[in-house]
């Protein structure tokens, strides 16, 4: 999976905050996302993935067991799909 084009992460004033840039594409309210969602958002950003993927590079990265990012995955990728965010 990856993200869809149109969708940037920008930093505002501390807080990750996914923002359209396309006529395109819209969202529906602001997203923010936390220091989770925007590394995962950012691991996307890197090109096609799995949650598999994802779940190894959170445990990689952060303090965390492995059924604990997989629970986290798929909640940011859930989310993500909710919002139209995932190209799949």
């Amino acid at each position: 999976m990856k993200l869809k084009e149109g969708y940037l992460l920008r930093d505002m004033l501390g807080m990750g905050v996914v923002v359209s840039v396309s006529a395109e594409t819209q969202l529906e309210g602001v997203i923010t996302l936390n220091d989770t969602g925007i590394f995962l958002w950012k691991q996307l950003e890197q090109g096609d993935t799995t949650p598999e993927a994802l779940t190894a590079a959170l445990t990689a990265a952060y303090e965390v067991d492995e059924q604990t990012a997989r629970q986290d995955v798929a909640a940011f990728l859930s989310k993500a799909r909710e919002a139209g965010l995932l190209a799949e």
